[in-house]
């Protein structure tokens, strides 16, 4: 699997720490962050029938993954049917070999993206810059981020750690001929504009991801709210979607309930600005060509743990990332991969992990299942019910199992040692008497220095007892 994958070897806790230090990222998270939950609940709390939504699309979700396999190879069917190309990648390498020479066939050395979590998360823009293409994001935040040199650190808003001043800045240099700029957001916004039509008007080939592929008519479906993303999946002659198997879902019917939850969830719109829609390929109407690559990636990996495979009901709405207080105050850069928050700490050691083991000892990626707080908000944020905090909790332990090899740790000893003093009343009187000293002492540990212990009592429940 691509290097491309990580952002850097470097685990969560050290990389928290330093974020912690960055006072004007975690102002600009943490004013965006509160910003999209207030609008969020109110674009909620006006669907009087949110919880049996969220209900519906968990249920359809599990019927996916239950026959996941008969539902790719009917939207395999409809898909070449309708005049498309199917590509089946079994990962991160295969994915990119597929996308490149289906670039080059076409004589093409530049490329025009939607926004999509997929191609970032097998690095395809990295890859394709090595083998000379150059791949243009055109989604607004996407391109901040590009520009910049830097890392999306939001799912949904990538560029959300930056505020305007540092965007103009980034405008003025690198985006050529933007000229004297303010940082009045119309102002970035038609300068961005300017820019991209260019090169919307200029692509022959574009890239895209999918929200949704619809078995049953081998339509894909790209959510957006800028209307950059219709721009790419309409002019250019060629059109490459890579879409991870999870997001298939089973008819055309089931998009009325991803539609409802999606925009409320993400943007806290009642509906998307723009929902592009295509089944294959029409003469004289849109790309000459389409290609869908089928990425698993590690998903058939996730598939098979029964308490993990949860997690492929996500639809990347980024909800859980806006509740969590881990995320808000480490920003999305402290994860260290293409998944942050909540439900990045489960799917980033699934899918973006190392090949061997993704998740294990020695992957960077390893420490992310303890970066929660486990508070439940995610769960309760989430638009189809994913219970992220049991999936933590499976993650750890599996981790846990992992590193110590099969021996016990000290947990283990630990709660043996409290079994046997609860086992007996005049052992547990007698340690209830050492609690005020064990607790003096705790104080002095390193493992106290960022908790708070509770001050000990004058005297224990039996003491009062027997004194009253």
């Amino acid at each position: 699997m691509p290097k491309n994958n990580l952002r850097g070897e470097e685990p969560f806790p050290r990389a928290a720490r330093k974020a912690l230090a960055d006072t004007q990222m975690r102002r600009n998270v943490g004013h965006a962050t509160q910003s999209i939950r207030i609008k969020r609940l109110a674009a909620v709390s006006e669907c009087p029938d949110w919880e049996q939504l969220r209900l519906a699309g968990s249920a359809l979700k599990q019927d996916v993954l239950a026959r996941l396999p008969d539902l790719l190879e009917q939207l395999e069917r409809n898909v070449i049917d309708r005049g498309g190309l199917v590509h089946w990648a079994r990962d991160a390498d295969e994915a990119n070999r597929i996308v490149t020479e289906l670039i080059r066939a076409t004589g093409a050395d530049e490329v025009v993206k939607v926004k999509s979590m997929a191609t970032q998360e097998i690095g395809l823009n990295e890859h394709l810059l090595a083998e000379g293409i150059s791949a243009v994001e055109t989604d607004l935040a996407e391109l901040i981020v590009q520009l910049g040199d830097d890392w999306p650190s939001h799912i949904l808003v990538p560029a959300i750690h930056r505020n305007r001043a540092e965007i103009r800045d980034i405008f003025l240099r690198k985006m050529p001929g933007a000229g004297p700029l303010s940082d009045d957001p119309r102002e970035l916004a038609m300068a961005a504009r300017s820019y991209l039509r260019q090169k919307f008007l200029s692509a022959r080939v574009a890239v895209s991801g999918a929200n949704f592929g619809v078995a049953e008519t081998g339509t894909l479906a790209v959510v957006e709210s800028e209307g950059n993303g219709r721009m790419c999946l309409t002019l250019p002659e060629t059109l490459i979607t890579v879409m991870g198997i999870e997001k298939v879902i089973p008819t055309f019917a089931d998009l009325e309930v991803f539609m409802q939850l999606l925009p409320r969830s993400s943007t806290a719109e009642r509906m998307n600005p723009y929902t592009s829609m295509w089944t294959g390929v029409h003469p004289g109407d849109g790309p000459r060509e389409f290609h869908l690559v089928l990425l698993d990636n590690g998903r058939t990996r996730v598939l098979a743990d029964p308490v993990g495979r949860a997690a492929l009901h996500c639809i990347r709405c980024s909800a859980c990332l806006n509740v969590c207080p881990v995320y808000e105050r480490t920003g999305g850069h402290a994860y260290g991969s293409v998944y942050p928050g909540p439900i990045g700490a489960i799917l980033s050691p699934q899918l973006t992990g190392s090949a061997a083991g993704a998740g294990g000892p020695g992957d960077p990626n390893a420490s992310l299942p303890f970066a929660s707080s486990l508070c439940g908000a995610c769960f309760d944020a989430c638009p189809v019910r994913i219970d992220i905090p049991s999936i933590l909790v499976h993650l750890r332990a599996e981790h846990v199992d992992a590193e110590r090899g099969g021996l016990p740790s000290g947990q283990d000893l630990a709660m043996k040692a409290a079994a046997w003093v609860m086992g007996s009343p005049r052992r547990f009187g007698a340690a209830e008497k050492a609690t005020g000293a064990a607790l003096v002492l705790g104080r002095l540990t390193p493992w106290a220095a960022s908790r708070d212990l509770p001050e000990a009592p004058r005297e224990t429940f039996r003491q009062w007892w027997n004194r009253r």
